[in-house]
């Protein structure tokens, strides 16, 4: 598994991470499975909230991080929160009882990554910084970020915290193109020329901020997953066509796509599928070219200029 650099951070992430949100569906010995199985791919790095299923998910998994003999010091834990029953909640008070209710979940000393999940128009910014200082300082978090956020939300955060804000997670896949769509159609008036997200991309870029590619194998309107789907002909042609070029599955090649852009994005994968998540890690050794890459674009429906 190859890996890339967080940010501005030190750290070295995988390619993939597994997102862990379904896995309040599993049982302790299913779960222990897709970990060990991510682990063998190499893919040591985990995606939390504290709202998935509850907080069962993070409970869950700590039980079968337990009994699949992992160690807690090989893996990256990912946590975010800020959503709760109705509104968002980005308040110093939440931000650190939601730390420490994750901490107890997860059943570890410290959270490698807490993210904002959802961006809360009722944030004090400085209320943020002082949670932030407090986490880092007590050791319970070593880096933040973001989820959801545009680039004057992230500016605005970047104002009060002293810590670097190392990733933005944003939805992004082949048939959720919304971040890409308007640089390609600058100067039009169509609908793919609306810039509906303040560049997000290149700022992103510029700012070495990695962004991490959540839903990847989502339809952008109808929410099903577009690989293997008879809605999507055209482009499952493709995928099929390149799949046997490579010698991997549809579904890495779709993961191939989004690791191909030169943002150098990480791709979260929810997955509690040990066959296909082990079929998607062959992703990380296939590199598209120009012309595929465009190719695959073309295929799930959009028109260049």
């Amino acid at each position: 598994m190859e890996t890339i650099r967080l940010g501005k951070s030190q750290m070295e992430a995988p390619h993939l991470a597994l997102g862990c949100m379904r896995m309040d569906g599993l049982s302790t010995k299913a779960a222990a499975g897709i970990i060990s199985q991510a682990m063998d791919a190499g893919i040591n790095f985990f995606d939390h909230a504290d709202i998935y299923g509850g907080g069962a998910s993070e409970e869950i998994f700590a039980e079968a991080v337990k009994e699949s003999g992992a160690k807690r010091e090989e893996m990256t834990l990912q946590t975010k929160c800020g959503i709760r029953d109705g509104y968002f909640d980005f308040s110093k008070e939440h931000i650190l009882n939601s730390v420490e209710g994750s901490l107890q979940r997860l059943n570890t000393d410290y959270i490698d990554i807490l993210l904002l999940h959802r961006p809360d128009t009722l944030m004090e910014p400085e209320e943020v910084a002082d949670a932030f200082t407090r986490l880092k300082e007590s050791g319970k978090v070593r880096h933040f970020g973001v989820s959801n956020h545009n680039p004057m939300q992230v500016e605005l955060l970047k104002k009060y915290v002293d810590q670097e804000l190392i990733v933005n997670q944003l939805q992004f896949g082949i048939m959720h193109t919304v971040m890409l769509d308007a640089g390609l159609n600058v100067n039009m008036q169509h609908e793919p020329a609306v810039n509906r997200d303040d560049s997000v991309l290149e700022y992103s870029r510029l700012n070495e901020m990695t962004i991490q590619a959540w839903s990847p194998f989502q339809h952008e309107k109808t929410k099903e997953v577009f690989v293997g789907n008879d809605k999507f002909p055209e482009l499952n042609a493709k995928l099929s066509e390149l799949a046997e070029t490579y010698g991997v599955n549809e579904s890495a090649i779709a993961t191939a796509w989004i690791l191909r852009h030169p943002a150098k994005m990480q791709a979260v994968v929810g997955t509690m599928n040990t066959e296909r998540l082990k079929a998607i890690a062959e992703a990380s050794g296939v590199a598209l070219s120009r012309e595929e890459w465009y190719a695959v674009y073309r295929a799930a429906g959009n028109v260049l200029p």
